[in-house]
């Protein structure tokens, strides 16, 4: 039975070591295939395997592949989103002498694009498989597993955080610049939006037990995650994120990003060595230990919201392995007589649940890899507030408010501003509309860890408040933030809906008198149709009015605000 397996870049950061656990295997002959033959003979000499000369430019790339007879081609080299106007060239290669193709892209369009050679693997019997690395090979299979159970997911967001000693191949650097500064298209709330490519930092913090836990910033990046998942898991919101351990290199990844994202260069891609000896110089500074993470949100079918989290921390400097375990695990599979042929079926795609959670952790035996799982419930702010007396509200005022992601309602409103000179002054200063008929009404409702950011636009004008439980769960109230005021709400329920009284306040931390608290006479209802409506009027002591609006939403589409964290 032919068990070679060709492995083109098998001597590179990933495929170095793909190439060496396939040979531990035992029972592969492993090709050990690149440009440089001499790399490949150092890689053999020190791991196992044959060395081989193949480049995959070459017009010779179909028969030198076929001399070799493999029955499993792997690419391992990349940066697979500049291979160029022939994209699939080493899967027909492998195609056209009969060999199942697996390659570890981490570009979207690249593995989704796989598919167009689908007929062609079917027809040959062949499994041809694209993304089978980190993500979305693992992420995917991560998801799966925790979605068990789940009626409905709401979000889901994989973040992968490498130790600073980890290589740095050139392919990957430059995987990585030519994302930087751009514009990253992403599902939010089940609505096309977009991200820019290291934008949103923010601290994340992987932590399982019995292990030193690691506290790194992250920013947005592309993934073929954030083009694949949302369809095949039905999943509103799909978010990738990526960081640097060493802040310096992390933030100044950023500020170098901002002439791409000013539109005054096209890309960094072309600073990829430079940056890449930058980085090797700070390598001591750095530890070896990394992670990588994938959380859900959504409902499960005893009708609660839930957080579910997978976790992985390698050390050891083993973190460069996790992205060759979704390859090896298939490469077991398919070299398996006793698998049924239907346990991969043949074709093209994307490696979205090929192998199970198990399975590929399986792989990892012997590694310093620990994993771990953690469920935590999630509520809405309003339903945290309230308490049972949610369930008394109208069911538009529920849905408006049952929001653990992202959601967006559109309508129209009537303005009335008053007249005080003071007054104008402070709609400026918070963005509130000036005074219309039939004002054109849009409201964002974003979930960020236990806060939830409402952007108002009415018109051209754009207000956003963050708010967040506050007190005692269940006792009604709620903190509402306007820049540097915040406010305390006593919500109330009303016979038709949800009153929102103002009791305290402070201005950049300090208390306000009560006597300049604003009054809020604003209240939430459902009309005989079952809209719903507002009436919102706020009003200063020695002021009067400063702004009411009143009207109707309804939820509807449209791209949504990136999910960045609020300020």
């Amino acid at each position: 039975m032919n068990n070679r397996v060709l492995v083109l870049g098998g001597y590179g950061v990933f495929g170095g070591r793909l190439s060496a656990a396939l040979a531990r295997q035992g029972g592969i002959e492993v090709l050990v295939a690149g440009r440089s033959l001499r790399d490949a003979e150092a890689h053999c000499a020190a791991h196992g395997g044959t060395p081989i000369s193949l480049d995959r430019s070459s017009r010779s790339l179909a028969t030198d592949v076929a001399a070799l007879r493999p029955r499993i081609v792997i690419d391992t080299a990349g940066p697979f989103q500049a291979y160029g106007d022939a994209p699939y060239a080493l899967a027909h290669a492998a195609l056209a002498c009969g060999a199942h193709y697996i390659d570890l892209s981490d570009d979207a369009r690249f593995s989704a694009g796989i598919s167009e050679l689908d007929a062609d693997a079917r027809r040959k019997g062949c499994v041809v498989l694209s993304g089978a690395s980190s993500v979305p090979g693992l992420s995917s299979a991560a998801v799966k597993d925790l979605a068990a159970g789940l009626t409905q997911i709401d979000r889901i967001e994989s973040t992968i955080l490498p130790g600073n000693r980890a290589p740095r191949g050139l392919s990957v650097i430059h995987a990585i610049l030519a994302q930087v500064g751009q514009p990253i298209p992403i599902t939010r709330g089940g609505l096309p939006a977009q991200v820019t490519g290291w934008s949103g930092t923010r601290r994340e913090t992987l932590s399982l037990p019995g292990r030193a836990s690691l506290h790194r910033w992250a920013a947005h990046m592309g993934a073929p995650d954030l083009q694949l998942l949302p369809g095949y898991f039905n999943a509103r919101t799909v978010l990738f994120r990526a960081g640097l351990e060493l802040p310096l290199l992390h933030h100044g990844l950023r500020i170098l990003g901002l002439p791409v994202r000013m539109g005054w260069i096209r890309s960094l891609a072309p600073l990829a060595p430079m940056l890449r000896r930058c980085a090797q110089a700070f390598e001591t500074f750095g530890s070896d230990r990394g992670g990588m993470s994938v959380e859900l949100r959504g409902r499960a079918t005893s009708g609660h919201y839930e957080t579910r989290r997978w976790t992985l921390i390698a050390g050891a400097g083993d973190g460069p392995e996790v992205p060759t375990l979704v390859a090896q695990a298939l490469c077991r599979r398919l070299l398996c007589r006793d698998r049924p042929a239907a346990d991969l079926p043949a074709g093209a795609r994307a490696c979205l649940c090929e192998v199970s959670l198990a399975d590929i952790l399986a792989e990892a035996r012997g590694l310093d890899i620990q994993t771990a799982t953690r469920t935590t419930p999630i509520q809405p702010v309003f339903r945290t507030a309230l308490g049972s007396g949610f369930a008394a509200l109208p069911a538009t005022v529920q849905a408006l408010h049952d929001t653990i992601d992202a959601s967006r309602w559109q309508g129209t409103a009537t303005v009335t501003t008053g007249a005080h000179p003071l007054a104008r002054i402070i709609r400026r200063l918070i963005g509130f509309p000036a005074a219309g008929q039939d004002v054109p009404v849009q409201v964002d409702v974003l979930r960020e860890g236990a806060r939830e950011i409402w952007v108002r636009r009415f018109g051209h004008k754009r207000f956003r408040s963050i708010l967040a439980p506050f007190g005692t769960p269940g006792d009604g109230t709620v903190t509402e933030r306007f820049g540097p005021l915040c406010f305390v709400i006593a919500l109330r329920q009303t016979a038709g809906g949800l009153a929102y009284p103002v009791t305290r306040g402070w201005c950049l931390g300090l208390p306000l008198p009560r006597r300049l608290l604003p009054r809020s006479d604003a209240v939430e209802y459902a009309d005989p149709a079952g809209a719903f409506c507002f009436d919102v009027a706020v009003r200063l002591p020695l002021i009067g009015l400063i702004v009411r609006y009143r009207g109707r939403l309804t939820p509807t589409t449209g791209p949504l605000p990136p999910p960045d964290p609020p300020s």
